[in-house]
C-alpha cells in the first residue's frame, strides 16, 4: 500500500530523516515511535503532501506522488485520512456540518447522500444523536471520535493517526484504542500510528518501528520491542529519556 523509497526531508541545514526505506502492506497497522523532533510527523506530512522530501519517492497504492498534478493530490487525499492530535475540527460548525464539510467540498453527493454518510461515520464512533452538538460542547474523546468519523468519510484506505490518545484520560482512551482496532479489523484499513503512548501502541499495532536521529533503528512485533536489547529503545519504552 505505501513505499517510502531513499526518502530524506531537511529543513534548511536540519537533517530530519536520513534515507529512509519501509514498505507497509495493505492491511497492516504499523507504529512509529521515537523521541520528540526525530520526524514522525514529518513522515506523516511527507505521506499526504503537506511537505515535499528533499530526495526519495513516496509510492501510494502504486502512485509516485512526485508526479501528481493537484487534482491527482485531491483524488490521493480521498484514500489517505488523518486524525490529528488536536482533532482539528471547526469550531463554527456543529458534528455534522464537519463530518459532512469534504463531501460537500469534493463531492456531487447530494444532501440525503450526505446525511446518510454522516449519519454511518457517526454510528461507527458511536455519536449517533450528537450532531447538533458544537465542539465546545464536546468532551476531548468526543472531540477525537468526530475528528476519526470525519476521517472516514471518503472511505479511506489508509488512516493516519497522530497521538491520537495524547491528553486523554485511561478510560478515554481505552475506548479510543478499542475503536481503531475495530475499524482496523472490520475496515481493513492500513493503519499507521504515531505516539508516545506505549499502551496505545502495543494494543493497536502489529508492528513497531523506532525512529532515530532519522534512521530506523529498530523494528519488530509489540512483543518483541518489549525484549529489545536495544539500549535506546528500551530507554524510551520505559519512559527514559532518549538523548537526540
Amino acid at each position: 500500500m505505501i513505499e517510502f523509497k531513499n526518502l530524506s526531508k531537511n529543513f534548511n541545514q536540519l537533517q530530519i530523516l536520513d534515507g529512509i526505506n519501509l514498505t507497509i502492506a495493505e492491511g497492516e497497522s504499523l507504529a512509529i515511535i521515537g523521541p520528540s523532533g526525530c520526524g514522525k510527523s514529518t513522515l506523516l506530512k511527507l505521506l499526504i503532501g503537506l511537505e515535499p522530501p528533499t530526495s526519495g519517492t513516496i509510492l501510494v497504492d502504486r502512485q509516485d506522488t512526485s508526479r501528481l498534478s493537484e487534482e491527482g493530490w485531491i483524488n490521493l487525499r480521498k484514500k489517505i485520512g488523518m486524525v490529528f492530535q488536536s482533532s482539528a475540527l471547526f469550531d463554527s460548525l456543529n458534528v455534522f456540518e464537519n463530518v459532512a464539510f469534504a463531501l460537500r467540498e469534493h463531492t456531487n453527493l447530494t444532501n440525503r447522500e450526505i446525511t446518510r454518510a454522516v449519519g454511518e461515520k457517526l454510528a461507527m464512533v458511536e455519536l449517533s444523536g450528537h450532531e447538533n452538538l458544537m465542539p465546545d460542547e464536546l468532551s476531548g474523546g468526543m472531540r477525537r471520535r468526530v475528528s476519526i468519523a470525519r476521517t472516514l468519510a471518503f472511505n479511506p484506505k489508509v488512516i493516519l493517526y497522530d497521538e491520537p490518545t495524547t491528553g486523554l484520560d485511561p478510560i478515554t482512551s481505552v475506548m479510543i484504542e478499542d475503536l481503531m482496532i475495530k475499524l482496523g479489523r472490520e475496515l481493513k484499513v492500513t493503519s499507521i500510528v504515531v505516539t508516545h503512548v506505549m499502551q496505545t501502541v502495543y494494543r493497536t499495532t502489529e508492528r513497531i518501528l523506532m525512529l532515530h536521529k532519522g534512521k530506523f533503528i529498530e523494528t519488530g512485533t509489540p512483543d518483541e520491542t518489549q525484549k529489545s536489547n536495544n539500549p535506546i529503545v528500551r530507554q524510551f519504552i520505559t519512559g527514559g529519556l532518549v538523548k537526540k
